[in-house]
């Protein structure tokens, strides 16, 4: 169950889960063999059914569609499909996209999709795809869909980061259990992925979190958040706690902003890790008085120890020093993406 990294030959082409590709493209399962030793994401459900795929590849030629397209280092999403079921799998998979086109440093990502598919397309318009030409076969047209991801033309939406005057940049400490299922992409090597459910707040590039921890309260819209992983129990925080992902705040309440559980429960059910009996507590004892709503763009390629962290001057080992919540800088944050070996244009800097 979860993300696989597999070669076309090594993938069930006779899985029914192929058989609207194959009716959409007749030289589908041709096409698929010659890419034997191509490699694909796919992902299982829970019951070990195929129900994502995701091939891309990298062009660096003008795009013959109408009208033409010119010369551009791309990211052509070649193949993509997810029976998401309700899990918002789709939004998983925009995001390792994203992170591709990231890794690469492309110019931009497009894709093409026949015009009945209206809620991939609709997808790909959510994070800031726009039709830009057809592109026409035997198969039939197909809409393109493009979106700029570097140069005067983009647009500094998700998945970048943009710091100004009034952005604050804080670090948050969110204990290992909430952490692995909150943020799939950022857990350890040593941990179980297993734990990431196929379920709608781990697919998610929004996440909700509740928390009781001094200072939250200053948070405001557009802040970034970077996530601090603490270490589990018995273990060392001086080398098992680890800065993992960078997250940007959409919105913030305070739990007492909320005239009824039940605003309170529509508000944080779809986005959030807590049950319905822990959501029912968190209201009635209102000790946890912090929501945050988030987006999830930045899973750190190196995780950064907090022993390290305190050699960059971010953290402290003196007594008296709070780890749970706190600021840091603009050039704190740049040296994390160094150390964090994420592509520094991901952040925008207008202050």
């Amino acid at each position: 169950m979860g993300f696989e990294v597999k070669k076309f030959k090594d993938i069930n082409l006779n899985d029914s889960f192929f058989d609207s590709l194959k009716a959409d493209y007749a030289e589908f399962s041709e096409w698929f063999n010659k890419k034997s030793e191509n490699k694909a994401l796919i992902h299982f459900d829970e019951n070990n059914q195929l129900n994502g795929f995701l091939y891309l590849k990298i062009e660096s030629e003008e795009l013959d569609i109408i009208p033409p397209q010119g010369l551009l280092k791309r990211l052509k999403v070649g193949t993509m499909k997810i029976d998401a079921h309700g899990t918002r799998l789709g939004e998983r998979f925009i995001k390792k996209l994203f992170d591709y086109a990231t890794y690469r440093k492309v110019e931009e990502i497009y894709v093409t999709i026949f015009p009945k598919h209206e809620s991939l397309i609709n997808l790909f318009k959510k994070y800031d795809f726009e039709v830009t030409g057809v592109k026409i076969s035997n198969n039939g047209n197909e809409n393109v869909l493009s979106r700029k991801f570097s140069g005067d033309e983009v647009k500094y939406t998700y998945p970048f980061i943009e710091h100004n005057q009034s952005s604050n940049i804080y670090f948050l400490s969110i204990y290992p259990a909430y952490h692995s299922r909150l943020f799939p992409d950022s857990i350890l090597k040593s941990e179980d992925g297993s734990i990431v459910k196929d379920i709608s707040y781990s697919n998610s590039i929004h996440k909700i979190y509740i928390a009781g921890m001094r200072g939250m309260e200053n948070i405001k819209v557009n802040d970034i958040i970077v996530i601090y992983r603490t270490a589990e129990n018995g273990q060392s925080a001086h080398y098992t706690s680890v800065f993992t992902s960078i997250c940007v705040i959409e919105e913030y309440k305070n739990i007492n902003e909320f005239t009824s559980y039940d605003d309170f429960y529509g508000y944080c059910k779809k986005y959030s890790i807590f049950n319905d009996e822990e959501l029912t507590k968190i209201y009635k004892e209102k000790k946890y008085t912090h929501i945050i709503k988030m987006t999830y763009n930045i899973a750190l390629n190196k995780r950064i120890n907090r022993a390290k962290l305190i050699e960059m001057g971010i953290m402290s080992n003196k007594n008296g020093f709070y780890s749970g919540f706190g600021s840091i800088n603009f050039q704190q944050l740049s040296n994390v993406l160094i150390e964090g070996q994420v592509n520094e244009s991901i952040i925008i800097d207008k202050a």
